[in-house]
């Protein structure tokens, strides 16, 4: 078991100067920034991030109104919940697209093809962002069952509640869904008309195969029930430092069945975490047996 530790580097590099600024954000500011959505959420964030963090939180204080980060600081300190949700909101990023990185949803339909006579099939998608994951994996399934009839369920989670209610509501512009072919266009969504012109929405048949709740995958307790025939975890970790990657695997590993798999993001690996997950290649990994 690795120790969880975190190391602040207190000597990052300074911050530009701030005088063209609205607000004045100094390094120690920037230091109580990291160790609060750290600690909070597990984000690990390097000193490259300086920026972005004032551009995203500087909107967080004309919002509440306050005059500093250090005011802006101190309400978070002080416990405010509806606050702390904006402000985890404001430091995630959500980045995806349908069918990101492709090659897993082959691999996951031959994984449900081993598993038909199985019910019911669990999958949980951690990190749902806007949607388009989960609703992917819920297409994969419908092609690889041959109807919207199936014996799976999917639990898609996410930190963030600004991207769950868009997920939740399934309504995307053309340029989100171009790439896909128009024969899953017809076969999965509906084209808006009138006022909803130019917007697809996820027919509710599929939207029906999804339950949207938030997660934060830091917390003591998670409001998911294994065991699940697969989990994916994309693009996620990056986020996390090496002990924080192997506390959540560690969790993962009993919430899976024993031939479950995990998908992981093109440019993540979890050779620290052997004891628990070994590769199939392309980034799914299965559970080493002795991990339950």
């Amino acid at each position: 078991m690795i120790e969880q530790k975190h190391t602040w580097n207190i000597a990052a590099p300074a911050l530009r100067d701030s005088s063209d600024r609205e607000f004045s954000f100094t390094s120690a500011d920037f230091e109580r920034v990291r160790k609060l959505i750290y600690e909070h959420a597990g984000i690990s964030l390097s000193p490259a991030k300086q920026d972005m963090v004032y551009s995203r939180l500087a909107r967080r204080l004309r919002e509440t109104r306050l005059k500093s980060f250090g005011d802006y600081l101190a309400l978070l300190e002080r416990g405010d919940k509806g606050e702390w949700e904006k402000f985890v909101n404001s430091l995630t990023t959500n980045l995806t697209s349908f069918f990101r990185e492709p090659h897993h949803f082959p691999i996951l339909g031959a994984h449900l093809k081993k598993l038909q006579g199985k019910s019911p099939i669990k999958i949980w998608c951690s990190a749902a962002s806007t949607g388009e994951e989960p609703y992917s994996i819920a297409m994969t399934v419908v092609e690889t069952f041959g109807s919207f009839n199936t014996p799976v369920s999917i639990v898609a989670s996410d930190l963030d509640t600004n991207v769950l209610a868009t997920a939740s509501k399934g309504s995307y512009a053309l340029d989100r869904v171009d790439k896909m072919s128009p024969e899953r266009l017809n076969r999965f969504f509906t084209k808006g008309t009138g006022m909803q012109e130019g917007l697809f929405t996820v027919k509710p048949e599929l939207r029906r195969m999804l339950s949207f709740q938030r997660l934060n995958l830091l917390e003591p307790n998670w409001a998911v029930r294994g065991p699940f025939d697969a989990l994916f975890c994309r693009n996620v970790m990056i986020y996390f430092d090496k002990p924080t990657q192997y506390k959540i695997l560690s969790r993962f590993a009993p919430q899976m069945s024993d031939d479950g798999l995990l998908f992981a993001g093109h440019s993540e690996s979890f050779l620290h975490a052997a004891d628990l997950f070994r590769s199939q290649g392309k980034t799914v990994y299965e559970l080493v047996p002795k991990a339950r």
